[in-house]
């Protein structure tokens, strides 16, 4: 098994948007980010015999990492197809040999209902656009219809939202975990070229 630095090392050539969206909050998720929550996973025995699924994948960073670290199966969903088409270069770029399939759908209405185990990973809009707050929610949502357990990373500040969604859904928070990165400018609306930002990443465990 690659050590967590030396998968943030493998998905630094996974690439990011090339026409980013603001109101869908398209964003690369870091290599080293993206490493510790799928290390995190892997540690919990989390993808090996079990179908990952990327909710919102954008260009694929945590499917392909997931993929990197031995998930049976990899599915990367994605309403947008222009990311969906980068992340399968990217695929070719990281060279895992892990099945990987991209489909292009609604991350809070997926069409999938697998026979095996799942486990949900997913780096969701943090609602910062008027008109889209609370937009992690429905991500959340659609883990707990589909997974038995997800890894999901928000804003700093939400654990008291993730721990009450999951309480009254018949899930549980298992571990919560700080981590930060760092924002590029790539919308009109940016002041700084780049912007550190805290964020949390959660393990949830659905009945």
């Amino acid at each position: 098994m690659s050590t967590k630095r030396q998968l943030a090392q493998q998905l630094g050539v996974v690439v990011g948007f090339d026409n980013p969206q603001a109101d869908l909050e398209q964003y690369r998720t870091p290599p080293a980010v993206a490493s510790h929550l799928i290390h995190l996973a892997d540690l919990n025995d989390d993808l090996d015999g079990r179908t990952v699924i990327d909710l919102g994948c954008g260009t694929g960073m945590l499917a392909l990492g997931a993929a990197l670290r031995g998930a049976t199966r990899v599915v990367g969903v994605d309403l947008d197809p222009d990311p969906l088409e980068t992340a399968r270069e990217n695929r070719r770029r990281v060279g895992t040999n892990t099945a990987v399939s991209w489909l292009r759908a609604d991350a809070t209405q997926v069409p999938l209902c697998p026979d095996d185990p799942v486990t949900v990973v997913m780096n969701p809009p943090f609602g910062a656009q008027a008109g889209n707050e609370h937009a992690d929610r429905t991500f959340l949502r659609t883990a707990l219809d589909i997974a038995d357990v997800s890894y999901s990373i928000h804003n700093a500040g939400s654990v008291d939202f993730v721990e009450a969604f999951a309480g009254d859904n018949g899930g549980t928070v298992t571990a919560a975990y700080r981590s930060s990165f760092d924002l590029p400018r790539q919308f009109e609306f940016h002041d700084a070229d780049s912007q550190e930002i805290d964020v949390e990443l959660f393990r949830i465990e659905w009945i």
